[in-house]
Parts: structure tokens; sequence; C-alpha cells
């Protein structure tokens, strides 16, 4: 065992008066049976901000519900810095990083079109020995496939943000748990190149209501609405995003379409 990491029957000290400077205190739990995760990426954190961390586990359950009931607190790690209690895990990120968990992001979509495009990168050097204009057409498919897949991880929680903005979901409520299946089952049948007959005009339909509904709630009725691009209960903006999303779904099946022809 670490020589800064000790068992809590073995402390007697006030956390407090301990955790002065660089020094932190952490309680977590090492039982027999679990090994806290929250506990270890505290541990991590306070250590990736220069912290000298007190580390000070639990071995036993009984161990932990009499620090909680000491420290009138629910949950454990529980983490000292600067002579002051800060909570666990989520609220030493927030203290020591400045992150908000309701702040808006676009990190999501972007880490998503980043892996759509190194797919569809992988696949037209795999099976064509290099990048032609099938590459973007696959970035355009994967992309529905992993956009759709995220809705499909929540149809409840993306149905209640579709509802917020789609013209036709407001009509229609079962169209909002139809959507992430249209959506993912159109971009595997053009990933795939089969069935465009079904697959394009069904892209076409969802995506040309989706994109009129976005550019009406956000540049014509100026809503500031979560994007249900990602599925339910995400920070992504609605508004670009989304609106480009549905613009290529429409492109990609205008384009397919026209190949038929």
């Amino acid at each position: 065992m670490p020589k800064d990491t000790r068992d809590v029957a073995d402390i007697d000290t006030n956390p407090a008066e301990v955790a002065v400077g660089k020094t932190a205190v952490l309680y977590r739990m090492a039982l027999p049976d679990h090994l806290c995760p929250s506990g270890q990426k505290a541990r991590w954190l306070l250590r990736r901000q220069g912290y000298e961390v007190d580390d000070r586990l639990f071995r036993t359950r009984a161990e932990v519900d009499a620090f909680k009931a000491e420290h009138d607190v629910k949950t454990t790690p529980q983490a000292w810095i600067e002579g002051e209690r800060v909570g666990g895990y989520t609220d030493l990120r927030e203290k020591l990083t400045g992150w908000d968990p309701k702040a808006t992001t676009y990190r999501p979509v972007l880490y998503l079109f980043a892996v759509a495009a190194l797919t569809a990168i992988a696949l037209s050097i795999g099976f064509l020995g290099t990048i032609t204009w099938q590459t973007f057409g696959w970035f355009i498919s994967v992309s529905m496939i992993l956009l759709g897949m995220q809705k499909l991880r929540d149809v409840e929680g993306f149905s209640t943000m579709f509802l917020n903005y789609d013209l036709l979901a407001r009509k229609w409520v079962p169209y909002a748990y139809i959507y992430p299946f249209v959506e993912t089952g159109a971009g595997i049948l053009m990933t795939g190149m089969i069935l465009t007959w079904v697959s394009a005009p069904a892209a076409l339909f969802v995506a040309s209501i989706g994109a009129v509904s976005v550019f009406k709630a956000v540049y014509i009725d100026k809503r500031e609405l979560k994007c249900a691009c990602v599925g339910g209960n995400s920070n992504v903006p609605l508004g670009f995003v989304s609106l480009t999303e549905n613009l290529m779904m429409v492109g990609m099946a205008v384009v397919m379409l026209w190949l038929m022809v």
C-alpha cells in the first residue's frame, strides 16, 4: 500500500486540519467487494492538479455509514482541500477545472462526425484503394447511423426533446418514436448502397421536415432549445448542427435518387 494511503480505522486526525496548501484529504471506499470508481477518479484528478493526497480508505460498510452520519453527507468519496470539504468527484471537477455540467457544448457532435469521417476514409481506402466522391457519401451515411444510434439509446428522452421543435412530431407524436429507426435504417442501407428506392425517399422525407422545423424554431421563432440530434438530455444547442445534419441527409438522398434515374 502506498505510504499516502491508509485505512480509516487507523486515522484520528481532522481532515480540515490536514487539508492545507497542496495537501488534500480524500475518503473513499475500498471494500472487499467494491472499489469505488469515483474515488479513484477523484484521487487521479487531485494528483493531476498537483495535490499530495492523504488517501483514507473505508474497508467496511460500517465505517462508511459512520462517516456519512458524522459529516452529514449522502455519498462517498468526499474530499477536503484548503481546509474545507469540497464533496465528491463531480464537485472536485467543477471546482478544480471549471467544468460546468449544464454548459452547452458541441463536443459530442464533433467526436461523432470525426469518427464518421475516419470510418468513411477507412472504407474508401480499404475497398476502393483511394478517396473518391463515395467517401463523402459514406461519411453522411455513417453519420446517420451514429446519430440514429444516439437517439435509439434513449428513445423516450429523444422524443421529449424532439417534440419541442419538430413540426410533424408536434402534430403526430408517434413520429418522434419512429424517426430514430428511419434515420438509422436509411443510413445502413445507404452505406451498403442497397434498396435505394426505400432509403433515399425515407431520408429525404424525414430530413426535409427536420430542416424546415429547425430553421423555423431557431432562425424565425428565435427559440433557444437543446438539440435532439445526439439523443435525449444533450447539451448541444439546436441550430447549425441539426440543420447541417438534415441538409446532409437531403443532399445524400437527392444524389442517390438522381443516380437511380
